[in-house]
């Protein structure tokens, strides 16, 4: 099936034959629906706190920071902002000369309230010679339009969004990027360090430096703390091949095998490349101006205390496990905190020997462990959180997408959904870093359609990052505001009061 010239390909994105194959026989196979108990809810899986419950997890959370461990933030920063201009640039290259929509009505009516509206201006007095008001007056709305997507003025269509101008203050205007950095410092420092990860693409990666070059100083000097700023790309060995109806290779015009990006699950292999006790997860479009950041950062330490405190109380279980001459009642005890506090269930647990309950045991909790802030289910896209059947019939939470529910009603029961809010521990008990591979439910992708120079093909996306990639986690679910969850998916989100 492979050429050499194929090897060859295969060689160089560090790709091996078998994992190839495994890819085309999904395609083939398709990937299973997962049996599915119920939508977790409150007191079913997912947990609602009381003010003193969030008290003393903000308290555990700040005397955790006066240790000596490892803090990090990990944003996933690689995508464009072409979709969220997505009706401009069908307003660009339309037929109408002047805005018809509401969305571009409201676009206009409202444009000098983004915070890259002086850039925009600059940019149509450099290339057209008048203001973007003249420019309206004039009926010249497409040239204001052309000159906030297109290179020759802010080239906003193909920059990535952690790069754009989101928020606007009295002495600067600041980027998501930007709005990592102060969270970073609010929540995710300790001993006046604060350490924040970014996944970006290789094209901008040199933009990002830049923007990072020009801030970093201030920033320090601003919270009095230092940065420590990295990047990664996702690695050409996370990509998957494509393949054509028939579920052989496709392949390009010149012979040459297609690959595509995997998807967000790729960085499970950025993740694991930290060397952090406790990551952060948050995308880089979630971000609130100062005056709003306030529940974000008060339920930012809630999760990460809770976090804390499970991760202790489960270290404690795993060294009496390791004790041989541990008690029948202490088992129990052990038993109960998996089922109650993490949610593992296991309909066979009577049935287990001691050996094999201590094994169970060992097995449950020796594992990373993540709490995910969910908020209200008020109509917003994202996936669920829900109670699913294992492979080794124990159930357990997961955070699941539509693509992976057969029964789509379900996904209606569910009263809350994911908002990428996490919090992760990544080393185990005896403080060595969890291989993430080993967690990642390989079962768990998906097909889509696509086209390649005008064929059609089949796509492969690798387990969703917060979905099958981290499927073998112990999870917790905990209710958090749905103030702490501002995404911007178009660029009119940007005029929501919680953004202005």
């Amino acid at each position: 099936m492979f050429t050499p010239s194929d090897l060859e390909q295969l060689k160089h994105k560090n790709i091996s034959v078998a994992t190839v194959e495994q890819q085309l026989n999904s395609f083939v196979q398709g990937f299973p629906y997962l049996n599915i108990k119920r939508a977790a809810a409150i007191g079913e899986g997912l947990l609602q706190l009381t003010e003193s419950e969030l008290e003393v997890a903000i308290e555990t959370w700040e005397h955790y920071l006066q240790g000596t461990h490892q803090i990090e933030k990990f944003v996933p920063a690689s995508g464009a902002a072409s979709r969220m201009f997505k009706d401009l640039f069908e307003f660009l290259n339309g037929e109408n000369d002047v805005p018809t929509t509401p969305f571009e009505k409201h676009f206009f009516e409202h444009i000098s309230r983004f915070a890259f509206f002086a850039d925009l201006n600059e940019a149509c007095l450099r290339n057209e010679q008048l203001t973007i008001d003249e420019l309206i007056k004039a009926g010249r709305y497409k040239d204001v339009v052309a000159n906030l997507l297109e290179k020759k003025g802010l080239d906003y269509g193909t920059l990535p969004k952690g790069l754009l101008k989101f928020h606007r203050y009295p002495h600067e205007n600041r980027t998501p990027f930007l709005e990592h950095l102060v969270e970073g410092a609010l929540y995710a420092s300790s001993n006046s360090q604060s350490s924040i990860h970014f996944t970006v693409s290789s094209e901008h990666r040199q933009l990002f430096e830049a923007h990072l070059a020009e801030s970093l100083a201030a920033y320090e000097e601003k919270f009095g703390i230092k940065f420590h700023i990295t990047f990664s790309e996702q690695k050409p060995s996370t990509d998957t091949i494509a393949a054509d109806e028939h579920n052989q290779p496709f392949r390009t015009n010149d012979g040459k095998l297609l690959f595509r990006p995997g998807g967000h699950g790729a960085l499970i292999e950025n993740l694991n490349d930290l060397e952090a006790d406790i990551v952060f997860i948050k995308n880089i479009d979630n971000v609130v101006p100062d005056r709003l950041k306030e529940t974000t950062i008060i339920f930012k330490k809630v999760i990460a205390g809770l976090l804390v405190a499970l991760q202790q109380q489960t270290f404690a279980y795993l060294k009496e496990l390791d004790n041989p001459s541990i008690s029948d009642a202490k088992l129990l005890v052990i038993a109960q905190f998996c089922a109650k506090r993490l949610n593992n269930h296991n309909p066979e647990q009577t049935k287990l020997s001691r050996e094999e309950l201590i094994a169970y045991l060992h097995g449950k909790l020796n594992r990373p462990i993540r709490v995910c802030g969910m908020v209200k289910n008020e109509g917003e896209p994202g996936g669920g959180p829900f109670l699913t059947e294992n492979s080794d019939g124990t159930v357990s939470p997961q955070i699941l997408e539509s693509s992976q529910i057969k029964e789509k009603a379900l996904m209606a029961q569910s009263t809350h959904f994911n908002p990428v809010d996490l919090v992760c521990a990544l080393k185990n008990y005896q403080g060595k870093k969890f291989n993430l591979r080993d967690y990642v439910d390989q079962k768990t992708g998906f097909i889509s359609s696509k086209s390649s120079g005008g064929k059609e093909l089949k796509a492969l996306e690798l387990p969703g990052l917060w979905n099958g990639a981290m499927s073998d986690w112990n999870t917790i679910f905990v209710e958090v505001p749905i103030e702490t969850f501002n995404p911007v998916k178009t660029v009119n989100d940007l005029l929501r009061e919680q953004h202005q």
